[in-house]
């Protein structure tokens, strides 16, 4: 039998809004006035909030977006990243959210897998040009008025829309501020979101060389969240800061549902920077917020002043006893949560409750949500008692599937439906899940997975590398970094800093390896299989020189 983890406390019960655009529609009816977002120069209530989405999906509606339509969202945290979200929702599309660190070779597998038809996407990230891969990508969209064009590689692709301006906009773009600007609202009631469809495709590193598309469905969206809140202690009068990505599931599927499922608002930093972030905390008397290892130990240099923010009390991290035990010594925030999960799972299954004895939370994720069952396998396949390590297998708010791709669901899903997380955990007898190692050869750099085979694909496509392998290497801020090992041919002209600025140029920067070591050849076993523990330790001790 499964273990069926006991939920201890009896929760409220989550908001009836089916969808993520009638949530917002049901809050500007019953508490127009009531603070939903801070965003740079934005302030919204929730009636304008409800505003922006039905005019962005009067917008979209325009362009043709209607049901089933697929709309790529390129951005960062910004209040038009969200009415183009949540008004491309209302609209009856879905939204998949594609992160900013892309270069040409990603945003290709993006687009063709979303074969989106709209493409949002905003001029600039952090001085780089974002609209340059989009050039490369798709030349039609520089010759011809919008909408007049299209794209022979992307057959889907129909419209660009720029957020924010750019001087070099192409000529077959649109100006989403100038598409907003002429747009009528659309009338209340006339959403054509629904309930079981998909609200976002996310996209994760998995075993296989590209990313995996992870549809996460409305409804299960904001139940999810909800509960994560309840978790947190959260309500209406909270204010909930946000340093990570929305494209991210901590972010679009964790953050935000569970803060607007409780009325409460959300806060959000167009980027992180730990010295705007510490006074955006305490001018905006923040009370919640999410945190990632880096982020607080970024957040640590600045800690008197975010601890002159005297509202923070609760919020979210992973990590390690001492990660998580820095933010209440060092930012001074009380009630943190330790969470478990994956973009699979939207998110977080594991929440420890925010009153919960502090070494409880420090030593353990917490016990499953509720709809939420875990179990924990051995190789066989046999579940295991409580207080037993083996595979942690999650079932009930699970992503359906992913996209296009029988092979990864076949490895990801039992016939049963439990989804294989891949990690080592035990589940403790008082139902607390606790973290033990990762099963798989996954990277997770910053909170965030990095896929060995996809950086090998990238690098192994450099005309001097013979052979190339990817491993993870311990590292105390970012949990782990990438390192690449390579055998060169004989003329090669490159060395290992070389092929590190050919990534930079090439890849997210989140994959960009730390080191690229140049070595006469890869490790391997007496019937010629390579051996990435040798790999994995000969990383570490490199990593703990620098």
């Amino acid at each position: 039998m499964p273990v069926h983890v006991p939920e201890q406390r009896s929760p409220a019960e989550p908001p009836p809004s089916p969808t993520l655009p009638h949530l917002v529609r049901a809050w500007a009816e019953s508490t127009p006035d009531a603070p939903a977002l801070v965003a740079g120069d934005v302030r919204w209530t929730y009636a304008e909030l409800d505003d922006a989405v039905r005019r962005a999906a009067g917008a979209l509606g325009e362009l043709g977006l209607g049901a089933g339509s697929r709309v790529g969202l390129l951005g960062t945290n910004t209040a038009s990243w969200l009415a183009a979200a949540v008004g491309a929702m209302w609209a009856g599309g879905r939204v998949d959210a594609f992160n900013t660190w892309v270069k040409a070779w990603d945003l290709e597998h993006l687009l063709e897998t979303s074969a989106c038809e709209v493409l949002v996407v905003t001029g600039r990230v952090r001085g780089s040009d974002m609209l340059s891969a989009v050039r490369e990508l798709v030349p039609e969209v520089s010759s011809g008025a919008p909408g007049a064009w299209s794209s022979a590689r992307f057959p889907a692709l129909r419209h660009v829309v720029v957020l924010g301006g750019h001087p070099e906009t192409p000529s077959g773009a649109h100006s989403f501020d100038d598409l907003l600007a002429a747009a009528t609202p659309v009338g209340p009631g006339t959403d054509l979101a629904r309930p079981e469809q998909p609200a976002y495709v996310m996209y994760t590193s998995g075993s296989t060389s590209r990313p995996k598309a992870v549809p996460l469905c409305q409804r299960d969206l904001l139940v999810n969240g909800f509960h994560i809140g309840e978790r947190m202690g959260l309500g209406s009068s909270d204010r909930v800061w946000l340093g990570s990505p929305l494209f991210w599931s901590f972010g679009g599927a964790n953050a935000l549902p569970a803060t607007w499922t409780h009325g409460a608002c959300l806060v959000l930093p167009e980027q992180f920077s730990a010295a705007e972030s510490a006074e955006l905390l305490a001018r905006e008397e923040v009370t919640a917020a999410y945190l990632l290892p880096g982020i607080i130990d970024a957040l640590a240099g600045f800690g008197e002043q975010v601890r002159a923010a005297r509202s923070l009390r609760t919020g979210l991290t992973i990590g390690r006893p001492e990660e998580v035990a820095r933010a209440v010594d060092e930012l001074d925030v009380p009630g943190i949560c330790n969470i478990y999960g994956a973009t699979e799972t939207y998110g977080n299954c594991c929440v420890t409750h925010h009153d919960t004895p502090l070494d409880v939370r420090l030593s353990t994720q917490g016990p499953p949500l509720p709809g939420v069952e875990v179990r924990v396998v051995d190789a066989a396949g046999t579940v295991l008692d409580a207080g037993e390590l083996g595979e942690l297998q999650v079932r009930g708010r699970v992503t359906p599937g992913y996209l296009g791709d029988d092979e990864a669901n076949a490895k990801a899903f039992t016939d049963d439906g439990w989804y294989r997380t891949g990690d080592r955990l035990r589940v403790r007898p008082d139902g607390a899940v606790e973290f033990g190692a990762r099963l798989t050869d996954m990277i997770k750099t910053s909170g965030i997975n990095v896929a060995p085979a996809e950086v090998e694909s990238y690098l192994a496509g450099h005309p001097d590398v013979v052979e190339v392998a990817v491993v993870g290497a311990p590292h105390r801020v970012r949990g782990e970094v990438v390192m690449a090992f390579v055998v060169l041919r004989d003329d090669a002209g490159a060395d290992g800093e070389a092929l590190r600025a050919y990534c930079k140029d090439g890849i997210a920067g989140f994959k960009v390896p730390w080191e690229v070591v140049v070595t006469e050849e890869l490790p391997r076993t007496a019937t010629g299989k390579l051996t990435r523990r040798t790999l994995v330790e000969t990383a570490a001790e490199r990593v703990g020189a620098l």
